[in-house]
């Protein structure tokens, strides 16, 4: 693969994990806030939030490194 393509398609590699967290951050409310106040307010419901965040994050990350990166490097 071209360095410049691999490049580029790194650093959107590395991109796609925060748009993707921020989305899964703001729609986690709608998700799973079951209009509770009190319950989105706890810390149990941080810190799933926080949590499923970083997860998709994490697992987006990994996997747009691993089709980056797949080639023969060669």
């Amino acid at each position: 693969m071209n360095t410049t393509l691999t490049v580029i398609l790194g650093i959107v590699g590395m991109l796609l994990p925060l748009f993707i967290g921020r989305l899964v951050w703001k729609r986690f409310d709608s998700w799973f806030g079951r209009n509770d106040e009190v319950y989105m307010d706890s810390l149990d419901y941080f810190l799933k939030k926080i949590g499923l965040t970083t997860l998709i994050a994490f697992l987006v990350l990994w996997l747009s490194m691993s089709l980056v990166f797949s080639g023969n490097g060669g």
